[in-house]
């Protein structure tokens, strides 16, 4: 009686196909060394190597496979998590620098419009005085008839102090005035300091708001100390405005 063999499509592999299929896997992944961090014990379950003529193959479970392939998707994971980790971390990186340098720009912003604020204020000449005689005043005490500028209270030796921004355009002796400094402001008009005990500036050096330029004193035609100031049209005598006016326009409160 004769026997045929079965050869439905449900037919397991033969041995040697699946052990051909395990040695392509465990070459593969013996290059990448995944297959060396496997437990020794888990391979030492399996046969023992087969030798197919050519190379010593060795056959491996179905465990052990799956076992390498979870390891090897476990390494890509974290190889694909650790690029995302550095991606992030530049981004962030990223955002913190462009951060800084908004910050950074926006305290230069504001200094250079504090700087320029600063400099476009004006300020009263002599620190806590007052206005001892006023504009225009008459009198025998002035050549012209009549008062010039104002005249602050103040003992020899205050400190004076430039109005506003400037460049010093005279700056010495000037006969009736005594010691006196004219100023040329950003303006483009001129304040006068008369009647000084001495002169901290020179002429052509630039003055900001505040900046002491002198201390008064009584030089020059006068009967005591104080100082005497002056706003003008041009840094020529006979060109006098009204100095608290012009103050006062400038945001000063006399």
């Amino acid at each position: 009686m004769a026997f045929t063999r079965a050869t439905g499509k449900h037919r397991r592999p033969s041995r040697m196909k699946r052990t051909a299929a395990h040695a392509t896997g465990v070459a593969a992944l013996t290059t990448t060394g995944v297959i060396g961090t496997l437990a020794v014990p888990a391979l030492a379950a399996e046969p023992a190597a087969e030798q197919t003529g050519l190379l010593p193959v060795i056959t491996i479970g179905d465990s052990v496979a799956e076992q390498i392939d979870a390891q090897a998707a476990a390494q890509e994971q974290a190889a694909a998590e650790a690029a995302a980790e550095k991606k992030a971390e530049a981004a962030a990186k990223k955002r913190a620098e462009e951060r800084a340098k908004e910050a950074r720009e926006a305290k230069e912003r504001a200094a250079r419009e504090a700087e320029r604020k600063r400099l476009n204020t004006y300020v009263v000449p002599i620190s806590g005085s007052y206005v001892s005689t006023g504009y225009q005043a008459g009198g025998s005490l002035w050549s012209s008839g009549s008062h010039t500028g104002v005249d602050f209270h103040a003992a020899s030796g205050t400190p004076v102090h430039a109005v506003g921004s400037g460049t010093v355009v005279e700056a010495g002796w000037g006969g009736a005035y005594g010691n006196q400094v004219v100023i040329k402001m950003n303006d483009g008009t001129y304040t006068q300091y008369g009647h000084l005990s001495s002169v901290a500036v020179s002429v052509g050096q630039t003055v900001t708001p505040g900046q002491q330029i002198a201390l008064s004193g009584a030089t020059g035609n006068v009967t005591g100390a104080h100082l005497h100031f002056e706003a003008r049209t041009t840094a020529e005598y006979g060109t006098d405005i009204d100095p608290v006016a012009y103050l006062r326009s400038h945001g000063v409160s006399v």
